[in-house]
């Protein structure tokens, strides 16, 4: 088993420098700050790949993988989206991979497959609370990201909003996930959020940042874009 686990770790790895693309590297780092080793593969190639893995023997790969690596961590946090796990073990394998998360690519581009959140809402919304409370940034930003792209929904924007407006973090990938949060709120509702923006004690930065964000949405009409610029703050710095 641990030989076959090793073979199927170096094709891996071999599929990754063969997709290298150092054009595309050059583009990517430039977009991420902090990243110490990248291949340059694109996205879609990834997903490919995390398909065929999630397939085969996942638990395996989860195992032997470089956290190290950008994009055999990147597969990790999509893996674990697609394998066909149950509750616990997916439970389980999001506690190893959430503290390894280290930049919002990585983070946003797990989250959104995380479709499993759908199913048993109420577990998986409260696991992702807990993140909240976290002193670490990407964490935060793993349960607000996660929360925008599985719990917009009827039973769940109240709290969402709410969790926006009491978040007691100034690190910046934590507050534009929360102006992201909180547009992707009003796409879906608009009333209730809008009248949350009146009344926000959200920090300045975020609040305008949200509004920003709404603004920059093809969803939005310009009628309500020109509404939205007279609740801006006047921003007298974070």
């Amino acid at each position: 088993m641990e030989n076959t686990r090793e073979i199927m770790i170096e094709a891996i790895r071999e599929e990754l420098r063969e997709s290298a693309d150092k054009d595309y590297k050059k583009f990517q780092e430039s977009l991420i700050p902090g990243l110490t080793t990248m291949m340059g593969v694109r996205l879609p190639k990834l997903r490919k790949m995390a398909k065929k893995i999630a397939g085969e023997d996942y638990a395996g790969f989860l195992e032997k993988a470089d956290d190290s690596c950008y994009e055999e961590l990147m597969l990790q946090g999509i893996v674990i989206g697609y394998a066909k796990m149950e509750r616990e073990e997916q439970t389980q394998a999001l506690a190893r991979f959430v503290p390894k998360i280290n930049n919002w690519a990585i983070c946003d581009c797990s989250c959104i497959t995380y479709k499993f959140m759908r199913k048993d809402s109420a577990y998986w919304f409260a696991f992702l609370e807990r993140y909240l409370s976290s002193e670490r940034e990407y964490e935060i930003r793993f349960a607000l990201v996660s929360m925008l792209d599985h719990f917009v929904t009827e039973d769940y924007i109240d709290r969402l909003l709410d969790i926006c407006n009491h978040l007691d973090s100034d690190a910046y990938y934590v507050q534009m996930a929360a102006a992201w949060a909180v547009s992707v709120c009003y796409v879906k509702f608009p009333e209730k959020t809008a009248a949350f923006l009146q009344t926000d004690t959200m920090d300045t930065f975020t609040h305008n940042k949200s509004i920003q964000k709404i603004r920059e949405s093809y969803r939005v009409s310009k009628e309500e874009k020109d509404r939205l610029l007279k609740w801006k703050r006047e921003d007298t710095g974070k």
